[in-house]
């Protein structure tokens, strides 16, 4: 166990339960080695022989500990990622990075100055229909993108009375940071961003609907996600020179940790829906794409052999810096009504 990576857990809500300690404990080489929660009754439900402890201050004074997983709520993440930069450990944080841009800076600096790993969590470039289409792209089954639409859409027309519903910027700093990061790794960083958020369900705290178009020399982006969806089923709809690929329903993962069960097993990450392949050649039929396997625990065995010095930081800190510039120009562009050159 000597060489086992100690991992501590800051919170315990949806991001911790879910996404951080089934992979902490499933991943080999880590150890899950304390939680910070408010209530230990909901951790020791799922995991009974967890440490438990009352203060992030307890947790970065274990030595024991190495990493440090940030899933406490938005507003908490850069003073929590800070205090475990100045305590020596390395630093994963949830999705968004920070709620502000000079934030998610400074920890990257503090990162530096204190020769210590930074990432962030942002899991799903291991969706299953995320590799699917870069695996189409790479193979030029496409050919060049023109028009890329990206949608994470719901059905929750009653606002919960969660931190998450009034969290600063809403869904834009929820589902957003997943689209911006999905689209930046296929196209690099965009010319601009013209973005709508709204607040469109009634009395909902915080906006909870966005429209997003990023622009390129040679094409368009759309990032787009709504609350008041029944009909949410539309994931990606990409169309280019050589054809048209659209892709319907959610990675599985999510749901099936959230559900209880380990990762894991044969069928893990498997998306039995398949896109439709659209040939731009006349007289060639559409055909299904079978989805290539989503696998979050690549994200969790790369993060413990960087920590090991044996391969590169999943999620380097300049990717993540780069999602955050693009989050604050659309909020920017939101709130003065105008395209933002980036």
């Amino acid at each position: 166990m000597a060489d086992m990576i100690g991992v501590g857990l800051v919170g315990y809500g949806l991001g911790g339960r879910a996404f951080h300690a089934p992979y902490v404990t499933t991943t080999p080489g880590l150890a899950l080695r304390g939680i910070v929660s408010r209530d230990p009754a909901k951790v020791h439900a799922d995991l009974p022989e967890a440490r438990v402890l009352p203060s992030v201050e307890a947790l970065l004074a274990d030595d024991a500990i190495a990493l440090v997983i940030v899933s406490s709520p938005d507003s908490l993440h850069a003073a929590h990622a800070r205090a475990a930069l100045a305590g020596g450990k390395h630093v994963l944080v949830d999705k968004p990075f920070a709620t502000a841009l000079t934030d998610a800076r400074a920890l990257v600096a503090a990162a530096e100055s204190a020769g210590r790993l930074l990432t962030v969590f942002h899991n799903r470039r291991w969706d299953a229909d995320f590799l699917t289409l870069r695996g189409l792209i790479a193979a030029g089954t496409l050919g060049e993108v023109v028009s890329y639409e990206s949608r994470f859409d719901r059905w929750r027309p009653i606002p919960a009375t969660t931190w998450k519903e009034a969290r600063a910027g809403g869904s834009w700093l929820d589902l957003g940071p997943h689209l911006v990061d999905q689209a930046l790794l296929l196209f690099g960083r965009p010319c601009a961003i013209a973005a709508d958020i709204a607040t469109l369900r009634r009395d909902a705290p915080a906006p909870d609907y966005f429209q997003a178009t990023l622009r390129y020399p040679d094409r368009r982006v759309t990032l787009h996600s709504s609350k008041l969806a029944a009909d949410h089923g539309l994931r990606l709809a990409v169309h280019g020179t050589r054809g048209s690929w659209v892709k319907h329903g959610l990675d599985p993962q999510e749901a099936a940790t959230v559900a209880g069960r380990r990762p894991g097993g044969d069928d893990w990450g498997h998306d039995p829906v398949e896109g439709l392949l659209t040939p731009g050649a006349a007289g060639v039929a559409a055909t299904r794409v079978p989805n290539r396997r989503g696998d979050y625990r690549l994200f969790w065995s790369a993060l413990a052999a960087a920590i090991r010095g044996e391969g590169p930081n999943p999620v380097p800190p300049h990717e993540a810096l780069a999602v955050m510039e693009v989050l604050d120009a659309g909020l920017r562009s939101a709130a003065e009504r105008r395209e933002i050159t980036l």
